[in-house]
């Protein structure tokens, strides 16, 4: 009997034992499970000021479009045909249809036309580590299809601060011939037809020939020698502030 009970005695002792090895081992997994939680960051906004100056004696801008979109999104690109978001804008300053651009991430607009020798500042905010690229477009009103703006600016370079100044030269969408036909334009040298589903130039981007107007022999011109322009017709400053 007394062995019996030695023996119930030392199983009792094991168990506890074996009890106090498991609560403290659950107890070192706890505190190492705790360990390797991260917090989530914490999100900020980027904030960015873009400011457009219009460099033209007699061209009228539509209203700038920016266009936030991933790096592998191109608003367009010289040599290739027109996007039909790139032809409506070119052709009647109408830039809703960029927002529905694949890649697309939001887009921004001017209050208004920007006028010749006009700036304007547009201020975006983003939340950090989604800001990729940035687009600009705006159509010259007197011209049948000319835009300029930048493409494809890579803001996650950008320190805070930092600033960039660009550029631009007058595109030519390649849409809508030059013909400078009363009619054909719709900015207010003019007042008439904005878009035209009809194709009827070259089909793709390149830099556009310039205005030829009445005053320079252009018959048919509803355009004279102010309207014409010298490159570059846009300067674009973007800042990084916050």
């Amino acid at each position: 009997m007394k062995m019996l009970k030695m023996l119930s005695s030392n199983k009792l002792v094991v168990s506890m034992a074996v009890i106090s090895s498991l609560s403290l081992s659950a107890c070192s997994d706890s505190d190492s499970m705790t360990e390797m939680v991260t917090p989530p960051p914490v999100m900020s906004n980027q904030i960015y000021t873009v400011t457009v100056t219009n460099l033209t004696a007699n061209q009228p801008m539509s209203p700038v479009a920016l266009m936030m979109h991933s790096s592998n999104t191109s608003a367009w690109q010289t040599g290739v045909a027109a996007s039909l978001a790139l032809e409506t804008l070119a052709e009647s300053g109408d830039s809703s249809l960029l927002a529905a651009m694949n890649g697309a991430d939001g887009l921004t607009s001017g209050q208004g036309l920007l006028m010749p020798g006009m700036k304007e500042s547009i201020e975006l905010s983003a939340a950090s580590g989604t800001v990729d690229s940035l687009s600009i477009l705006t159509m010259l009103v007197n011209t049948n299809d000319a835009f300029a703006g930048v493409n494809n600016v890579n803001l996650t370079q950008m320190s805070l601060n930092e600033r960039v100044t660009l550029s631009s030269i007058a595109y030519d969408a390649g849409t809508e011939k030059n013909t400078e036909a009363k009619g054909t334009i719709p900015g207010p040298a003019d007042g008439g037809e904005g878009f035209n589903a009809l194709r009827d130039d070259v089909d793709r981007v390149h830099a556009h020939p310039g205005i030829i107007s009445a005053d320079d022999g252009l018959t048919d011109s509803v355009l004279n020698a102010s309207h014409r322009f010298d490159n570059p017709v846009l300067s674009i400053s973007i800042e990084r502030t916050q």
